[in-house]
């Protein structure tokens, strides 16, 4: 029997402190979300309308224990391949450090890559399937 989902929508990110102000200003600008709660100082919880990006506050620097942490990336889908140019711009005016240009993949997808102020690496995405 096959039990269906909503689909993956929620994704919870430690942040170091020393950047955590700054990486929930980044994703308010750059990614334009919304506080959807915000319990305390230490974690906000941030909704583009049918998501959620929790946010929590890491006391003491986290490590690494392998050389890539096993997180590759948050994607971003957007409506239009013609968004995904746009939406490159929005995020380098709101210092996202661009990793991969807009290209268009094998499958007709359209992307680019952006690093967060917490060095997440972060993908707006343009799928023709996605309705």
């Amino acid at each position: 029997m096959s039990l269906p989902t909503l689909g993956l929508r929620h994704l919870a990110l430690w942040i170091d402190d020393a950047v955590f102000a700054a990486t929930v200003h980044f994703y308010r600008g750059a990614l334009a979300m919304e506080v959807q709660w915000q319990p305390d100082e230490d974690n906000v919880y941030l909704t583009s309308g049918t998501d959620n990006l929790a946010l929590h506050r890491a006391k003491a620097p986290r490590r690494v224990v392998h050389e890539h942490s096993p997180l590759d990336h948050l994607g971003f889908c957007v409506p239009t391949a013609e968004d995904v140019t746009r939406w490159r711009e929005r995020v380098a005016a709101h210092g996202g450090a661009i990793v991969q240009e807009v290209r268009t993949h094998r499958d007709g997808a359209t992307s680019f890559y952006a690093r967060d102020p917490a060095g997440n690496l972060l993908q707006v995405l343009h799928l023709p399937s996605l309705r």
